[in-house]
């Protein structure tokens, strides 16, 4: 007689059986069927941690190349790719990016989502030419401030947390306040972090490190639009993309540049948070806005830690600088994604209480 399906549910959940196999045959070659899969909560648990996809496999890299620097030599091969390879993952991660931009953009979502970015990028460029004159390219050389730079504070205010705002302005906003970030997302890349530099009157690029830096995001929002089957193909690949590369980033990174980025990262997310939020904050009430896209939109991109590599690559001036700031803005990016849907929410409440 045929065994009930209920016996399924009665047997430890973090194996798979098929309907086929017997939980309870004991013989040392089960019969097909069983899949013998584990169900451990990795993903929700990374999930649950502000930026975790980014951070934890950015500090476990770290903690491999300190512990075992000899390591990608002695295994070579493609497990040594990954180990500082970043580049080549950030150019099909940027591809993929572009791939979710469109541009039937209606005219309402064009005008909110350009005033975001246009003030974003105006941020970028009021901070760069105040901490240009103070510190030029190089980092903070001694003291509490060692390993601060110009990169990493334009960087962290440059680039904002997609999947946040959206999340903010899904619970508080409306429609066309979360649609538009197809806009904002055109900031995605180092493209806005070079042009914001030069325009600040620090280290120069070439045009075609400017081309280059724009180049992927462009042919991936082209593919996307010519075909809506690319576009969803390649946007599923964005977040897987985002622990590999982090994690060849963090192959980069000194644990002591970490531990020292811990409180002077805070205090830059703390910064970005209340800059941008607040010229976000006017530009979006001047333009017929609740201020609430203003300050969904103050945070710091989880994919803005790679950036701070992709300057250096494309003037030396700043390498001195990249790694300290790759640490700082992966602190910001923690630290914003705990303030931005405080201040948020804050607001919302403030002014329902008001109408």
């Amino acid at each position: 007689m045929a065994r009930p399906a209920r016996w399924l549910r009665a047997v430890d959940s973090s194996i798979v059986f098929s309907p086929e196999q017997d939980p309870t045959d004991e013989s040392p070659c089960p019969r097909r069927g069983f899949t013998g899969a584990m169900n451990l909560p990795i993903k929700r648990t990374l999930e649950r941690i502000p930026g975790g996809m980014m951070i934890v496999p950015l500090l476990l890299g770290a903690l491999l190349t300190s512990l075992a620097p000899g390591l990608p030599r002695a295994l070579g091969s493609l497990t040594a790719a990954l180990f500082g390879g970043a580049m080549p993952l950030l150019a099909v991660f940027y591809v993929c990016i572009g791939a979710t931009i469109t541009f039937n953009a209606t005219p309402q979502i064009l005008r909110k989502g350009g005033v975001l970015l246009a003030t974003k990028a105006l941020c970028g460029v009021l901070v760069a030419i105040v901490a240009g004159r103070m510190l030029g390219e190089q980092p903070v050389a001694h003291g509490f401030f060692a390993g601060l730079s110009t990169l990493a504070l334009v960087t962290a205010i440059n680039d904002t947390n997609g999947g946040l705002y959206m999340a903010v302005m899904a619970q508080y906003g409306t429609p066309r306040e979360v649609a538009a970030y197809s806009i904002l997302s055109l900031e995605s890349g180092p493209f806005l972090t070079m042009l914001t530099l030069g325009v600040a009157g620090l280290a120069s690029f070439p045009w075609p490190a400017l081309v280059g830096g724009v180049l992927p995001l462009a042919i991936g929002m082209l593919l996307g639009n010519l075909d809506g089957e690319l576009r969803e193909f390649f946007g599923r690949a964005v977040p897987v993309l985002i622990p590999f590369f982090a994690f060849a980033l963090g192959t980069t990174l000194d644990l002591a540049h970490l531990w020292h980025a811990g409180l002077l990262g805070v205090l830059l997310g703390l910064m970005v948070t209340i800059v941008s939020g607040a010229l976000l904050l006017l530009a979006d009430r001047l333009t017929g806005g609740t201020g609430l896209a203003g300050f969904a939109a103050s945070s710091t991109a989880a994919n803005a830690a790679a950036v701070p590599a992709l300057v250096a690559a494309a003037n030396p001036v700043y390498a001195s600088a990249a790694a300290r700031a790759t640490a700082l803005v992966s602190t910001s990016v923690v630290v914003t994604a705990i303030t931005t849907p405080l201040i948020t929410a804050w607001w919302a409440a403030r002014s329902t209480a008001k109408s």
